[in-house]
């Protein structure tokens, strides 16, 4: 039977997590399930692991909880069977496992990205994020804490979802901005995109960790800052020194947070679900925020990238992911359209570009709209009204969204190029004008890296066709290098990425850890 909604668990690994508390997880799903009818949505509850559940699907049953190509292929399978408008992921990595793919950032410190991308794309298993450049589903993840049987949290987390309710624009139109202060130019920008100013926006250092509760009460959140790995907190830098003081704390956000915030950090590690045990007990940002009743947290596994002016790869995509729920997309949809919009800018993903799509995801149920949408003029007529029997928008209207959504994604796909390790050399010019670069940077070198730029088989076709032999020539250049100073968890890392066409520069830009 189709579903507009499917809950993707594996019930084993649950049961094993919280023994007798289990039954309150099945009971706070029940009620999940239950309330979305009463909003005339269909939600179906597919145990990963079942044998029944995956038969019912045409899919093989997880026999391995932790196994990441079997549950990409259940997860496919379900999709493929049901082709619901949203799918949940119900449980933290060590209950349905992210994909870990290859970093092309190499030598930045992370082995791999884990990624809820690749179910978010029709592509079978792969850890090369390449694979999966054009998504196609509207995905979230509801998570429980790593390693940690508590019910009561996991129980919470599923009443925001069931209990939710869309609010006025205005509700959402105070923010709470915090920046580094090295980087304030670049949230500025970013702010004013958003909410056409940038007034409310505070910088680390001065200000910092301790929030006024006015501020944290607004319900939109944007963060630019400096994140470490199973880290409780965020840092601000100064704008001419190697610092890292504390900007935003998990263990100051507790019962301050109001219920519907929605949430974008462009931070490393800003969304990463670690177990409590790693920091002294205390769980992440991320974590913190759902469990006050955040709506839906926006941010990355590891380490992830911007320009300390303008905007790019962190900016864009959560600036992105806000301009789309601000405009009353549901939270899954405004990941989606930020996953595409952003790969969409380019001619090609350089790494920088592609770590970027393959890190940041949604945390939070993908049904929720925290804000509504502005109908246009005639659904207040009376023959509209008369027409869909009193629904403030056309039925059909999602049905066409995500007709759109899947065209996009198929688009990008087919035609998106993007970078792939290959043996390929810079030339010399250009060798020295990166190293000059970093110099000027201070950075130390620790690595570099030559990649082709690779596109889809068959996408040199019309009016594309006339570049197809400046893509046959065309590679990327990678620097990567450390600043003087590692202090704590956060590591001073930096990149000149340079791209070469027929042996000539065509472009150089320099990219920091965020």
């Amino acid at each position: 039977m189709p579903a507009d909604k499917v809950v993707v668990t594996n019930v084993s690994a649950l049961k094993a997590k919280y023994g007798k508390t289990y039954p309150r997880v099945e009971a706070a799903v029940n009620r999940l399930v239950a309330a979305d009818r009463k909003r005339g949505m269909a939600t179906r509850v597919v145990a990963l692991d079942s044998a029944a559940d995956m038969r019912s699907v045409g899919g093989s049953a997880v026999t391995r909880a932790l196994d990441q190509r079997q549950a990409k292929a259940a997860i496919d399978a379900v999709y493929t069977a049901l082709r619901p408008e949203y799918v949940v992921i119900l449980g933290a990595p060590d209950i349905v496992p992210m994909q870990e793919l290859s970093n092309p950032m190499r030598g930045d410190g992370d082995d791999v990205v884990p990624s809820d991308l690749p179910y978010a794309c029709a592509a079978p298993y792969g850890t090369n994020p390449r694979s999966f450049l054009g998504p196609t589903r509207v995905v979230g993840r509801v998570p429980d804490l790593m390693g940690k049987g508590d019910a009561a949290y996991l129980v919470r987390l599923l009443s925001t979802a069931a209990r939710y309710r869309t609010r006025p624009r205005s509700d959402y139109q105070e923010y709470l901005g915090i920046s580094a202060e090295v980087w304030k130019g670049s949230t500025g920008l970013s702010l004013t995109k958003l909410f056409g100013a940038s007034t409310a926006m505070e910088t680390v250092p001065p200000k910092g960790p301790k929030w006024r509760d006015s501020q944290l009460e607004r319900r939109l959140h944007f963060i630019n800052c400096h994140g470490g790995a199973s880290d409780p907190n965020y840092y601000g830098q100064p704008a001419r020194r190697e610092a890292f003081p504390t900007a935003h704390s998990a263990k100051l956000l507790k019962r301050k947070i109001a219920n519907g915030t929605v949430i974008a950090a462009e931070c490393c590690y800003g969304a990463e679900l670690y177990n409590p045990s790693d920091s002294a007990g205390q769980a992440g940002i991320c974590s913190t925020y759902l469990h006050d009743g955040a709506y839906g947290f926006f941010g990355s596994t590891t380490i992830a990238y911007g320009p300390s002016e303008g905007n790019g790869q962190a900016d864009l995509i959560c600036q992105y992911f806000i301009e789309a729920v601000l405009g009353g997309a549901s939270l899954g949809r405004a990941a989606l359209e930020a996953r595409q919009r952003f790969s969409a800018a380019y001619t090609h993903l350089d790494p920088a570009d592609l770590k970027t799509v393959a890190q940041f995801y949604l945390l939070g149920d993908p049904s929720i709209h925290p804000v509504g949408s502005v109908g246009h003029a005639l659904s207040r007529s009376k023959a509209f009204s008369a027409a869909f029997k009193g629904a403030k928008s056309s039925p059909g209207t999602r049905a066409l969204r995500r007709e759109r959504l899947v065209r996009t994604g198929t688009n990008l796909q087919q035609t998106l190029g993007a970078v792939e390790a290959a043996r390929r050399t810079a030339p010399a010019a250009v060798k020295r004008v990166m190293a000059a670069a970093a110099k000027e940077s201070g950075l130390r070198e620790v690595a570099r890296e030559s990649f082709a730029v690779e596109f889809p088989k068959g996408v040199q076709k019309g009016e594309l066709g006339k570049f197809e032999k400046a893509r046959k020539n065309r590679s990327v250049h990678l620097l990567l290098g450390e600043g003087g100073k590692v202090e704590g968890k956060v590591r001073a890392v930096s990149a000149i990425i340079a791209t070469v066409q027929d042996g000539e520069l065509m472009h150089l830009r320099r990219v920091h850890r965020r």
